[in-house]
C-alpha cells in the first residue's frame, strides 16, 4: 500500500508500561516503521522516558483519572500543529478520549477489552461511559479476539458488526528460553524448588487472592514450592497488596519487572499461572511464558480458550481448590508438562507481527476509501 500519514495515540507504551495494551499499540509502531510509513506515537510519561524519535511523551499526573485534562490538551495541540494525518489510531478507550473533545473526527480505535463492563469491578461510570462514547464514535474499531467483538455487539448491539475487525496480537522475537539467566536469577532470589510463576498487572479482575490460596494448598503438598508474583498493584489493590507482603513472607513479591528481564522470569518458572476472572481481551503473558518454555495453568475464559485451544490447562474462575489440584498434578509430572509446553509452543508460532501488521494495513486501506 501507499505510504500513510499515521498518528497513533496511546496513554501507556512498552517499555514505559508492560502492560498488554501498550504492549500491542509499541509493536504496531514499530511494525509500521518498518514498511516505511510516517508514524508519530503520542503517548503518556508514567516512568521512564522514552528518547526516541517521532515518540511524544506527555507528562502527566499519575493518578485516577488526573491525568485526563493534561493528557486531552496536549494531544490536540500535536495534532493541530501536525496539520493533518491520513489515519488517526488510539489505543482503548482512553487513548481515545482526546477525540472526543475534537470536532468531526475520524478515528479506528483499538478496543482490549470490556472489564470495566464485564467485571462490574469499577465505580466509576465515567469509564464505563467513556467506553460506550469511543465504541459509538470510531469509524473502525480493531479487537485482539473474536470473542472481544462478539462481546461489543453484544453489550452495544447498535453498533455495526461490520465496523469491527479482529487482528489477534504477537509476541516479540525476544521471549524464548534464557536458561543461564533463569538459573542465575533463581540464585539470587535463593529459591531452590519448583516455581509458580505470574507476572502481569495487580488489579481486582486479574485473581490474585485466588492464586495465593491456591498456592497455600499446594505448600500442604509440596513443601518446597516458591510462588513469585511479578508486576504492580493499581491504586485499588495498594493497600492489599502491602497487606499480602506482610501475612505471606515466603512469596516472592518482586513487584515492576524490568522488561529485559521479562524472558528470564517466564524461563524461570516451572508453571505461569493466570487467574482472571474478566476483562481479558488477549492474554499476552500465558503466550510469552509459553515462549520461553513455561507451561500455562489459566482461567476458562472464552478469550483464552481462543487464543491458547488445548494449549494450555484450565481451571473455572474463582476455584482455588481445583487450581491447587491441577498444580500439584502438573509438578508431579514432569513428562506431561515437557509434552505440553512442546506442543504449545509449536501452536503459538502463529501470533506474528507480520500476521497482525498485514492485517491492520488492509483495515487502513477500507478507511481511506469508505
Amino acid at each position: 500500500m501507499d505510504k500513510l500519514k499515521i498518528c497513533l495515540i496511546s496513554l501507556t507504551i512498552s517499555p514505559d508500561i508492560q502492560d498488554g495494551s501498550a504492549k500491542f499499540f509499541r509493536g504496531i509502531f514499530n511494525y509500521l516503521k518498518s514498511k516505511h510509513h510516517e508514524v508519530q506515537l503520542i503517548t503518556g510519561l508514567w516512568n521512564h522516558e522514552l528518547h526516541e524519535e517521532y515518540l511524544y511523551q506527555i507528562k502527566v499526573i499519575k493518578k485516577s483519572y488526573l491525568w485526563a485534562p493534561q493528557f486531552i490538551f496536549k494531544t490536540l495541540q500535536f495534532i493541530q500543529k501536525a496539520n493533518s494525518f491520513d489515519i488517526i489510531h488510539c489505543n482503548g478507550p482512553k487513548g481515545a478520549l482526546p477525540l472526543l473533545f475534537r470536532k468531526s473526527p475520524r478515528f479506528i480505535s483499538t478496543i482490549h477489552d470490556l472489564g470495566p463492563i464485564e467485571t462490574r469491578l469499577s465505580s466509576i461510570s465515567l469509564e464505563k461511559f467513556l467506553i460506550q462514547q469511543v465504541i459509538h464514535k470510531s469509524t473502525f474499531i480493531t479487537t485482539c479476539s473474536k470473542f472481544i467483538k462478539e462481546e461489543i455487539t453484544r453489550y452495544f448491539p447498535d453498533v455495526e458488526k461490520s465496523k469491527i475487525y479482529n487482528l489477534y496480537s504477537a509476541i516479540e522475537e525476544k521471549f524464548r528460553p534464557h536458561p543461564q539467566e533463569a538459573k542465575k536469577l533463581k540464585e539470587k532470589l535463593q529459591i531452590d524448588g519448583p516455581i509458580l510463576l505470574y507476572i502481569g498487572r495487580i488489579t481486582q479482575y486479574k485473581g490474585i487472592e485466588d492464586l495465593i490460596k491456591a498456592y497455600t494448598l499446594v505448600k500442604q503438598k509440596i513443601k518446597n514450592v516458591t510462588l513469585v508474583i511479578g508486576g504492580v498493584p493499581d491504586f485499588s489493590m495498594e493497600k492489599m497488596y502491602h497487606q499480602w507482603k506482610k501475612k505471606y513472607e515466603d512469596i516472592h513479591f518482586v513487584g515492576k519487572v524490568p522488561d529485559y528481564q521479562l524472558p528470564w522470569y517466564y524461563s524461570m518458572g516451572d508453571l505461569f499461572i493466570t487467574c482472571s476472572i474478566a476483562g481479558e481481551g488477549f492474554g499476552l503473558t500465558p503466550i510469552e511464558a509459553i515462549a520461553c518454555g513455561n507451561p500455562v495453568i489459566c482461567t476458562s475464559l472464552r478469550t483464552y480458550i481462543e487464543v491458547l485451544r488445548d494449549n494450555a490447562i484450565y481451571v473455572e474462575p474463582r476455584h482455588p481448590k481445583q487450581l491447587a489440584e491441577r498444580i500439584v498434578d502438573l509438578l508431579e509430572n514432569k513428562d506431561k508438562r515437557i509434552k505440553l509446553v512442546n506442543k504449545a509452543r509449536q501452536f503459538i508460532t502463529r501470533y506474528t507481527w507480520k500476521s497482525v501488521g498485514e492485517k491492520l494495513e488492509k483495515v487502513y486501506e477500507l478507511f481511506l476509501n469508505p
